[in-house]
């Protein structure tokens, strides 16, 4: 009975490295909470007879920083020396200040569109017909046809168009 109750070693390693793998932070709590416990994953993952170097786990973190840490990133790369877990620890948090200062900053720089969320009508020129073109004179001051093309009705009122729907089988329009 005892045997079909024991969790499979394979099956919480494959847990827990999928948790760490997947873990991002979201900007939201403590950015050393959210390295902590990935640490925290590491270590029991070491228990589980699969151990984690440092540098690796100090890549999983970096890879689940958001975007704002960009810059961070870049730095960590550039430089030759590696960091030890403490020391990303610590300069992630001033990070975090940092970002957390510029964020507050920028709230300073909004403003209100004195339109709120309208758009802005284009003004129409008071002589219309000096803005339409040339094909948009001749079809406001002839009725045509847009089937036959004639002059002096429109297509609902076309004889052709109407012969037309019957030859294809169209139901007839109705009449207004």
């Amino acid at each position: 009975m005892e045997k079909r109750f024991v969790k499979s070693d394979k099956a919480e390693t494959s847990s827990l490295l999928q948790n760490l793998i997947s873990m991002k932070y979201q900007g939201k709590g403590n950015i050393r909470e959210h390295i902590m416990m990935m640490s925290n994953i590491a270590s029991k993952l070491k228990g589980l007879k699969l151990e984690l170097s440092d540098d690796l786990l100090i890549h999983l973190v970096l890879l689940s920083l958001p975007s704002q840490f960009s810059q961070f990133k870049v730095t960590y790369n550039c430089q030759k020396e590696k960091w030890t877990l403490n020391e990303l620890i610590s300069l992630c948090v001033q990070e975090e200040d940092r970002l957390k200062q510029d964020r507050t900053e920028s709230a300073h720089f909004t403003s209100i569109s004195k339109y709120k969320g309208k758009r802005k009508r284009i003004e129409e020129p008071k002589n219309k017909s000096a803005a339409k073109g040339p094909e948009q004179k001749k079809q406001t001051k002839d009725n045509n046809c847009f089937f036959c093309k004639s002059s002096g009705h429109v297509k609902k009122d076309c004889a052709k168009y109407h012969a037309w729907r019957v030859k294809k089988g169209l139901p007839e329009l109705p009449k207004a």
